[in-house]
């Protein structure tokens, strides 16, 4: 079904949606100063624009229902966890500018919005009713094609590697014997940011699911993993998250040696990780200048401790002197 007949794609009707909602729950925001609706906005928003297209588009060929299956389950896992942990905490300091501004809060609610619309075009795409009239004349309904296979072991590959970063971040942060410290257990001894990485690999496992079957202007979807990269490569992501940490651990010797050897984002072995020449961890490993915020007092500091101290380091990254 096409909601507008020149929009083969009905992606007025879920910006529309995507609009209505967001500017729903900005109201509930601002009005009562809340903070724990918006990640619940956002992760169900996903949800929502999942189920629409789907049922819109009539089809409901085996690629829709897993594609559709796993937006879902995404969108329910993320906006859950999100709640229940903004539930835990009371506030979001992201909001300490902006709760008392309504313009301010505005700006936020109207960018999650062009977030959720933007990062939904590959299910919007593979679920809108042109696709699906191509997917049944030129019988590409299988879900045998190369880019589905490579597009579920990426979307799972995400999943889990974000679910289980995420519980594992908790979990180290609910114990009171880690209270100042940095998480370098499980999943963050690899890889500094490894729920980043898993949100990344599997918007991009969607779009390789459209590969099979994008036509030419739904091309366009491959926004979607490039938007969620650089949304966490350059904006909200990687650069404030390493800027905070810089500031509260950057004098600890443990947290300079943990940033030498574990990489920003991609897992890695520490060790063979620590031996790599900045130009290859740069190039390969996204570990650019943008992401280094210690004085250059605090790293001679630290080197000069480095070169008159014997250390070790366990395989989760915890220092030993």
């Amino acid at each position: 079904m096409i909601v507008f007949s020149w929009d083969e794609n009905n992606l007025l009707i879920c910006a529309i949606v995507t609009i209505v909602m967001q500017f729903f729950f900005y109201i509930i925001t601002c009005t009562c100063k809340f903070d724990k609706v918006t990640d619940f906005a956002g992760g169900t928003n996903f949800v929502i624009l999942a189920l629409l297209t789907f049922f819109l588009g009539g089809a409901y060929s085996g690629r829709q229902i897993l594609v559709t299956v796993l937006v879902c389950a995404w969108g329910a896992r993320i906006s859950g966890y999100l709640l229940f942990r903004i539930i835990k905490t009371g506030t979001d300091d992201r909001f300490d500018d902006k709760r008392n501004s309504p313009l301010r809060l505005a700006g936020f609610w109207t960018f999650q919005a062009f977030w959720v619309f933007v990062v939904s075009l590959g299910v919007i795409f593979i679920n809108a009713p042109g696709n699906a009239e191509n997917i049944i004349i030129n019988n590409k309904s299988s879900l045998m094609t190369p880019w589905d296979i490579v597009g579920v072991i990426l979307f799972g590959l995400g999943l889990l590697c974000e679910t289980v970063a995420d519980f594992q971040k908790y979990f180290f942060r609910s114990n009171p014997d880690n209270h100042g410290k940095f998480c370098n257990t499980g999943l963050w001894s690899v890889s500094r940011h490894p729920n980043y990485f898993g949100e990344i690999v599997l918007w991009w496992g969607i779009f390789a699911i459209g590969c099979s079957v994008f036509t030419s202007g739904q091309w366009t979807a491959v926004l979607s993993p490039l938007f969620t990269m650089t949304i966490l490569l350059f904006l909200s992501g990687l650069p404030l998250l390493e800027k905070n940490s810089d500031g509260r651990h950057g004098s600890k010797l443990e947290y300079r040696d943990y940033k030498d050897s574990v990489p920003i984002l991609i897992p890695f072995c520490p060790p063979l990780f620590r031996k790599f020449p900045a130009f290859l961890k740069a190039v390969f490993c996204c570990e650019w200048p943008l992401y280094n915020h210690l004085s250059q007092e605090e790293e001679e500091a630290i080197s000069g401790k480095e070169s008159s101290e014997y250390q070790t380091f366990d395989a989760s990254g915890s220092y030993r002197a």
